[in-house]
């Protein structure tokens, strides 16, 4: 009799130690998919500021329509990407077509000074460091599910409940070399 007691002790821990385990890797999950929804929202935010800081722009700088096609053509990849490669890939093109956008505005005096342009900028300022704060929370959250799903014995819980490590939010090596490359503009 003391035996099955001490078996269904043994139980009950095992069990109460797989159900911790899941509920942790759920939790993980979630803050996860949280984070890439920051990202996302923030992403949106972005591309919607675009539209009217290319407006404002383009009354100054004519003459500079490249800079424009490449922004809204790089704008229609953010939206369109999926995935966080995709996301991630798209995202570095759309950053090196703003910097092509501020560079142009950098050359026009007139345009800095402008009330409206200097309020786009700051708000995309302000968006662009919400983003790279949701990064961060992403990939932090990524770190802690895959070292999770990858951990003794957590590992063996995650493989019978199908716990997929995830993607980090990274540019690829190329696009990190494209990133650090500075912009060059010519009038």
């Amino acid at each position: 009799m003391a035996a099955l007691w001490i078996i269904l002790a043994v139980v009950v821990v095992l069990l109460l130690i797989v159900v911790g385990i899941y509920n942790g890797l759920v939790r993980l999950r979630v803050r996860v998919d949280e984070a890439w929804s920051d990202i996302t929202v923030q992403l949106k935010r972005r591309v919607d500021l675009i539209p009217n800081l290319v407006e404002s722009v383009k009354g100054y700088a004519k003459h500079e329509s490249s800079v424009f096609e490449d922004v809204t053509a790089a704008r229609s990849a953010v939206l369109s990407a999926k995935g966080v490669k995709e996301t991630a890939a798209a995202d570095n093109q759309f950053e090196g077509a703003l910097k092509s956008l501020f560079a142009v505005a950098e050359a026009y005096p007139d345009l800095k000074a402008s009330q409206n342009f200097m309020q786009l900028q700051d708000e995309l300022v302000d968006t662009e460091d919400k983003i790279q704060a949701s990064r961060r929370f992403y990939n932090g959250g990524v770190r802690d599910l895959n070292t999770k799903i990858q951990t003794f014995p957590s590992n063996i819980i995650a493989g019978m409940f199908s716990f997929k490590v995830r993607e980090f939010f990274e540019l690829s090596d190329a696009d990190q070399a494209a990133a650090e490359k500075p912009v060059d503009v010519k009038f």
